[in-house]
């Protein structure tokens, strides 16, 4: 049975382009009313324009499908939020999608390059899901996805900043799933691999090409679903595989009294 969304309307941040664009038009096709929101500017947080989110507008409406473009930045999600409230009287899932680059080497880094990743992927996040929340809360539903990367769990030369806002997310998302849980609000956080206006800065346009950001959607669209239980974890999808990122800890060993000069206590047998 093909998972529908009528009545249900979804709000996906940075929707002008690559995976944002790809999760709009799905959740369009399936039913959806859809918030397009986009900035508008370039993979560096610069410039804006409202022709990104309207060109995906009119491609949702072309195909018989119901949808608004909002224009604000994710740092003013009370705005976004209300775009979905005045036009569509509620908000039932977030796609917190947006997102800019700003990479150089920790030693160059300038105190601006470090925040201006963080409002916008961090602080982002909060910000239009912060707006959501209560809405979700009284009407005990929500969906909610939140966008990792695997430089947030590896980390990434060249990317401190973009890497530490990463994984600040799987710990929003973690947060935010145990205290949604009695009101039936669901969290999860995605590491998609794809190519897009952010990968195609460090990808050759052969892997950008080939890794279509239309193979991430089927999982942001099952979990976004009303049939999916999954919550406070952390998925993987890119290239058409699909898996779960989970912590690992060692078995470790039990040092009564243990000292810094203690020869059992050596890190690489923990």
């Amino acid at each position: 049975m093909a998972l529908r969304f009528d009545g249900k309307v979804v709000i996906v941040t940075g929707a002008g382009g690559g995976l944002g664009r790809t999760y709009a038009l799905e959740f369009a096709k399936r039913g959806a009313k859809v918030v397009v929101n986009d900035l508008g500017g370039d993979a560096y947080g610069t410039s804006a324009s409202t022709s990104m989110a309207d060109k995906v507008v009119k491609e949702i409406r072309a195909a018989g499908g119901t949808a608004v473009a909002n224009y604000d930045s994710v740092e003013f999600g009370e705005k976004i939020v209300k775009t979905a409230i005045e036009n569509f009287g509620r908000i039932d899932i977030v796609i917190n999608n947006a997102g800019i680059i700003r990479d150089i080497s920790f030693l160059k880094m300038t105190e601006l390059d470090w925040d201006l990743i963080h409002k916008v992927h961090l602080k982002g996040a909060y910000s239009v899901t912060k707006a959501a929340w209560p809405y979700m809360r009284d009407q005990k539903y929500g969906r909610i996805i939140v966008t990792s990367s695997l430089s947030g769990i590896y980390g990434s030369f060249g990317q401190v900043n973009y890497s530490a806002a990463k994984t600040g997310l799987v710990g929003f998302s973690n947060a935010l799933a145990l205290e949604g849980a009695k009101y039936n609000i669901k969290v999860n956080a995605l590491v998609p691999t794809a190519g897009s206006r952010l990968t195609q800065t460090i990808m050759s346009q052969d892997l950008v090409d080939a890794l279509k950001p239309e193979y991430v959607t089927p999982l942001v669209v099952y979990l976004s679903h009303e049939s999916c239980d999954e919550t406070g974890k952390v998925f993987q999808a890119g290239a058409g595989w699909y898996g779960t990122l989970k912590y690992y800890r060692s078995q470790g060993k039990v040092i009564p009294h243990a000292t810094a000069e203690d020869r059992k206590y050596k890190v690489k047998s923990l």
